[in-house]
């Protein structure tokens, strides 16, 4: 009979997810993974595979949250313009330091790194990118019926938009833009994007 795990898998898998996102996939060695995992390589691999297995995983794990994160935001907010607008100003939401937007999206991050070279991460990307679009649009199609938008066309025309708005900021925050430029920016995207029925004004952009 195999024995049981003596290690906390969730804890294992947030530590190495920290590792792949603070220095990338060819910068982190099997020795940093076996270093934040605090398992030898043996125990490493038996249990997640090798490097690449392992960082898919990873990967996995950190887009389904994604999608999860983002359908549950509308889904929780009282107004669903609120919760897009939201969406869109992501990268600089709750961190006046400016160190969430320098530090990216893993999977933006890893998209540009490999994605061109490997296909199972393009895949992950497309898949994901693919997700939170679908869940955007539902999100477009509530805020319209709720009187709240003014846009037309179809929603996941917009819902491209927003994606594509959202992953341009966190990528300008990778670069180190100024964080006050970089807010600037975003709200100015949130206007020109999400155009209301109703004044700016009664739409918050803490929530």
């Amino acid at each position: 009979m195999a024995r049981p795990r003596q290690f906390d898998e969730d804890a294992v898998l947030d530590a190495v997810r920290d590792q792949f996102w603070n220095t990338g996939y060819a910068a982190t060695s099997v020795q940093d993974l076996m270093r934040v995992s605090g398992l030898g390589k043996g125990s490493l691999y038996a249990a997640f595979g090798d490097k690449h297995e392992l960082f898919l995983r990873i990967l996995r794990r950190y887009a389904d949250s994604l999608v999860l994160g983002v359908r549950e935001s509308i889904d929780a907010a009282p107004r669903a313009f609120d919760a897009l607008r939201s969406f869109v100003i992501t990268p600089v939401a709750g961190d006046p330091a400016g160190r969430s937007a320098r530090r990216g999206c893993l999977l933006a991050n890893s998209t540009t790194e490999l994605a061109s070279a490997d296909r199972a991460v393009s895949a992950e990307a497309r898949r994901t990118y693919g997700g939170i679009t679908d869940v955007l649009a539902e999100g477009v199609a509530r805020a319209r019926a709720e009187g709240d938008l003014s846009s037309s066309g179809a929603p996941v025309d917009l819902a491209r938009a927003l994606l594509a708005a959202q992953q341009g900021l966190t990528f300008m925050g990778r670069t180190g833009m100024r964080f006050e430029e970089l807010t600037t920016t975003a709200r100015s995207l949130a206007d020109q994007l999400l155009p209301t029925t109703t004044p700016t004004d009664s739409h918050d952009d803490s929530h």
